[in-house]
């Protein structure tokens, strides 16, 4: 269902439920909202379980020292105590929980949209719907392709090194070995940009032209559906405490 998801609505609903998320200052939406994120991974994405919790690492060591402050320590930040006054937090929460499971439901509404779009979609619709310049839009379309081959050129130049040497290939690089290969990925790096440079001199992609485009998939009827459900969820979801205040 999200990999069908047209890339911009998709966004405006992950960029709308990360605002909710930075404005409500309640443990409930945050747990609730990165519940919610990390099924659709599971279950629709099919991430892989170890995947998903790899990719968790980043933001729970970014809120770690919240959590660790609040829960272990049973203190609260100045940031923190300052963030629950402004947001209206509730005194029987934790204010550093709260932020602790912002960071992670925050991290993973995004990791939502990264890991069910595909880039090229995303960059083509861009450039069809919202008028993004042809020449920002082809470059970012090379810096997405330059990244993983990248990679795979420093992959093929450690086993070639490996095999020269006549020893197995390690998992991480030494430090001498990162050294040694800095200047054949810079060269391929420079032989990559003049490639993309001459394709950009073809392509004509000079401003104020008018281009072609490729038929591009349109923002259907479901999109809409998708977009206004999850609106609506948000809507109530924020709607929730007044409700209950009253």
């Amino acid at each position: 269902m999200l990999k069908a998801f047209h890339p911009l609505p998709k966004l405006a609903l992950c960029l709308a439920w990360i605002a909710g998320s930075l404005l409500i200052f309640q443990l409930w939406f945050q747990v609730t909202l990165f519940c919610a994120a990390s099924a659709l991974l599971l279950l629709d994405a099919r991430i892989p379980p170890r995947r998903l919790l790899v990719l968790m690492i980043p933001f729970v060591l970014f809120g770690f020292g919240f959590f660790t402050t609040s829960v272990l320590f049973r203190a609260e930040s100045g940031f923190a105590v300052q963030m629950a006054q402004e947001q209206g937090g509730t005194p029987a929460v934790a204010p550093g929980l709260v932020l602790f499971f912002r960071v992670l439901a925050c991290g993973m509404t995004s990791a939502v949209f990264a890991l069910t779009t595909d880039p090229g979609q995303f960059v083509r619709a861009l450039m069809q719907h919202l008028r993004l310049p042809a020449a920002m839009g082809f470059a970012l379309m090379q810096a997405m392709h330059m990244v993983p081959d990248l990679r795979g050129e420093m992959l093929q130049l450690r086993m070639a090194r490996a095999i020269r040497l006549g020893r197995p290939l390690r998992r991480i690089p030494t430090p001498a070995e990162a050294v040694a290969l800095a200047i054949p990925l810079l060269a391929y790096a420079i032989r990559r940009a003049t490639r993309a440079a001459l394709a950009f001199e073809a392509r004509g992609l000079h401003p104020n032209r008018k281009r072609s485009q490729l038929p591009q998939p349109p923002i259907t009827r479901s999109d809409w559906v998708l977009l206004s459900v999850g609106s609506l969820l948000l809507l109530a979801m924020t709607a929730m405490p007044l409700i209950t205040a009253t």
